[in-house]
């Protein structure tokens, strides 16, 4: 098994990590996330779960300083990202990938690429972050924008209030956009 993640080609400082599931007669075992799999990116400080119904989008949201690493625990969800950061090789682009019940990976995101996920059917996600919670450091662009083009296979998700009136990116100040910095 391999110690480090492979980085995500359309968006740079994005890794996908796959996992390996040990199951036998009791069930199954897998490792979800190691310190060493990223051994260039700040520690993880604190741990999250979302329990999220068919039918919910969360997202898009970005943080300026704070990093997130994804795992689905049950259930299946599509994760979609776009880099906004200013200055990357990538900037603008967007990238999906299927996460959950057996697509067994773990996703590294760094700050400034902004991040959802559609929840076709129930599921359950965990996440560890670098940094405690901030609300100050909670930003988001609309999960809908037409410059991003997501196809995310609804049109009608089950929203937050929040995400129902993110920016469009092109609303963005730049002042609050993270700058790209080679990973």
């Amino acid at each position: 098994m391999s110690t480090t993640a492979v980085p995500l080609t359309e968006i740079p400082g994005v890794s996908l990590r796959e996992l390996t599931v040990h199951t036998d007669e009791r069930g199954s075992f897998v490792e979800t996330y190691r310190a060493e799999w990223f051994p260039d990116r700040p520690k993880m400080l604190q741990g999250n779960r979302a329990d999220s119904v068919a039918g919910v989008l969360r997202g898009l949201h970005f943080h300026r300083n704070q990093a997130d690493y994804w795992y689905v625990t049950s259930g299946r969800i599509l994760v979609a990202l776009a880099d906004l950061r200013p200055g990357s090789p990538t900037e603008g682009k967007t990238a999906t990938h299927e996460i959950g019940d057996g697509l067994p990976f773990g996703v590294y995101i760094p700050p400034g690429v902004a991040h959802g996920y559609y929840a076709a059917e129930a599921c359950t996600m965990t996440y560890l972050v670098d940094q405690t919670y901030d609300p100050s450091d909670e930003l988001g662009v609309t999960w809908d924008d037409p410059d991003l083009g997501i196809a995310w296979g609804t049109e009608t998700p089950i929203l937050s209030g929040r995400d129902q009136h993110n920016p469009r990116v092109r609303d963005l100040d730049p002042a609050i956009l993270v700058p790209f910095a080679s990973a």
